[in-house]
């Protein structure tokens, strides 16, 4: 069960049905945005048996402040938003899909959040894909985790000069998920802003035809 915050919040889907997919994404929005914003790409994608996802945030936030601030001025929020991921990876999971054909997805806010969730519950996942966005925590975090995340295929993709997510996090964050034993492709793009680009749907859409 969800406390805090998020508790009580629903999860969007789009795709194929649960009980049918081969793979499940679960796709975490951004700050101010909902679900359906995020659950969109599903038709980007266009992969046919991936089930998606997407709770949805109180408020449209997960925590209140930057993901560069103290962690503990985002709480109980970031905890809370980091136990409604995981019920709903678990949702997927009691529907029969394992963990290594689960996909976990985000923009902005929800990359953090999706970043985050991985490194902090390592094992092989079906991938990740960090859509301008990093692991969390303040200037001169020591990003260290336990565990391994045994080959889990991770995108991490970011404009050169976000506003909101400083270049040196994209670095540190691929270093954190392959120091787990993720294999990280990294793409920064000059000038994107703070977006998603086609280069960046197309990669995760291979990551995705690559469990069905």
């Amino acid at each position: 069960m969800v406390d805090g915050p998020h508790a009580g919040q629903p999860v969007r889907t789009a795709g194929a049905d649960l009980d049918d997919a081969d793979a499940a994404v679960v796709a975490v929005h951004g700050r101010g945005a909902r679900a359906e914003s995020v659950l969109s790409l599903a038709g980007e994608f266009d992969v046919d048996g991936v089930a998606y996802l997407g709770p949805q945030a109180a408020r449209n936030t997960w925590y209140p402040n930057r993901f560069v601030a103290p962690i503990e001025d985002n709480e109980p929020h970031l905890s809370s938003a980091l136990s409604f991921v995981d019920e709903t990876v678990q949702r997927a999971v009691d529907a029969g899909i394992s963990r290594e054909r689960i996909v976990l997805l985000g923009f902005s806010q929800g990359a953090c959040l999706a970043s985050e969730y991985v490194a902090r519950n390592p094992r092989r996942w079906g991938g990740l894909a960090a859509f301008s966005g990093g692991l969390i925590g303040p200037p001169g975090t020591e990003f260290e985790y336990d565990g391994d995340l045994d080959g889990t295929p991770a995108f991490v993709g970011c404009s050169d000069s976000d506003p909101h997510i400083p270049e040196e996090r994209v670095h540190e964050t691929t270093e954190a998920l392959e120091a787990l034993g993720a294999d990280v492709t990294e793409r920064l793009y000059p000038g994107m802003g703070h977006t998603i680009n086609q280069d960046e749907t197309e990669f995760v859409a291979g990551m995705l035809a690559d469990l069905v």
